[in-house]
């Protein structure tokens, strides 16, 4: 009976979080369109014009002032957790319903090299500037792997094998949040400065120079929202979900370096590389999924003149807009304001700030590349 009541009383303590992000979600977006009719009003802006300030962008900041102006009772903490990774992961894999199998696979494909050369930049450069400052080896591996791969999961999934102390593990998840955030809120502007005439530059922009996937789904939700670019949402979650999968050949060599660093200078440091399926991110099995859902359909309506047999074209293109849009709309906003509301300031006190340098060094040298590269070599990308 006891377990029971426990249980309830879990859930119960995720809804009330639950709706603390919805209303900071709603309040962002209601927010965001207020701004803008003022703006229209004050003659700052044309009649007509769209607000320059993104909802998403709104809650985000309203959640950060929110957690650490005002603070988040511990009753809310379950159901802001559960948005920010639950709602996340649904909102994602529901936008495999925007693209069809192939033009993801093929987005993927294009986009590698550019991924390869942000990961090995952030790796390495993160690893370079740790031995040279003397800092701790497991922080700097730590904010490696976040840095160069995707942020939290990443650094979630190396702590265990390098055997991390929970201070590190703040630290390290405090600075990509930090970093990854600032990227957020700020990069859509920048790539729309740099590539305003192609959404596929700034998806690939996005998509590899903002470390967690959280992060590049909001920053892509901002761009689409000020710039009326929904082409980008889609560039930029297919280029972070293709460099997500880097997680499982990444942390394992990661890690090999770590040990052998430790054996090089005579430190003990035994420990076991975790199952390479434990290091999937199955949310990408699920945007592929319905990829392949939509590819079918659209096939089957386009040869047999009904969607699976059973839809009319219209019906079917009805059914994959709705629940796209739901999940960029609804689940993805849902998990944006759990990102403010879950942003703590204050984890950097007691550790020094000399990681904090070496986290802004590497995200400056990732965003650097990759806007180089894409600069060089974003026309030959093809969707």
């Amino acid at each position: 009976m006891d377990k029971n009541n426990e249980s309830l009383k879990i859930g119960l303590n995720a809804v009330w979080g639950l709706l603390l992000s919805a209303g900071v979600m709603v309040a962002g977006i209601y927010a965001a369109s207020q701004i803008g009719i003022l703006l229209v009003a004050g003659g700052i802006m044309p009649e007509g014009s769209a607000s320059p300030i993104s909802g998403i962008f709104t809650a985000i900041l309203l959640g950060i002032v929110i957690r650490n102006l005002i603070g988040i009772p511990e009753i809310f903490e379950a159901g802001i957790d559960f948005a920010v990774k639950y709602a996340l992961r649904a909102g994602i894999i529901l936008l495999g319903l925007r693209l069809s199998l192939g033009e993801a696979l093929k987005l993927g494909a294009w986009g590698l090299p550019l991924i390869v050369a942000c990961i090995t930049t952030g790796l390495f450069v993160t690893l370079y500037f740790t031995r040279k400052l003397n800092q701790s080896n497991r922080l700097g591996t730590l904010i490696a792997t976040g840095t160069g791969i995707c942020g939290i999961t990443a650094i979630m999934a190396t702590a265990p094998v390098i055997k991390a102390r929970e201070n590190e593990i703040s630290y390290a998840v405090a600075n990509i949040t930090i970093f990854g955030l600032i990227g957020m809120l700020f990069y859509p502007y920048l790539a729309h400065f740099f590539f305003a005439d192609n959404p596929v530059k700034a998806g690939l922009f996005l998509g590899t120079a903002i470390h967690d996937t959280a992060q590049v789904t909001g920053a892509a939700l901002i761009y689409a929202q000020v710039y009326d670019a929904n082409e980008v949402i889609d560039v930029a979650t297919i280029t972070k979900l293709t460099r997500n999968v880097f997680i499982i050949a990444v942390i394992p060599f990661v890690s090999y370096l770590f040990f052998h660093n430790r054996l090089k200078n005579g430190e003990d440091g035994a420990g076991e590389l975790p199952k390479w399926y434990k290091l999937f991110p199955l949310f990408i099995l699920g945007f592929l999924l319905m990829s392949l859902l939509r590819s079918v359909g659209d096939a089957t309506a386009a040869s047999g003149g009904q969607a699976f047999g059973l839809f009319s074209p219209g019906t079917w293109q009805e059914f994959h807009s709705f629940w796209s849009s739901f999940g960029s709309t609804y689940m993805l906003g849902l998990a944006m304001a759990g990102v403010g509301l879950s942003t703590n300031l204050r984890v950097f006190k007691g550790m020094g700030i000399t990681p904090f340098y070496i986290g802004l060094v590497a995200a400056i040298a990732v965003g650097s590349v990759s806007l180089l590269l894409i600069a060089l070599f974003g026309d030959l990308v093809a969707v």
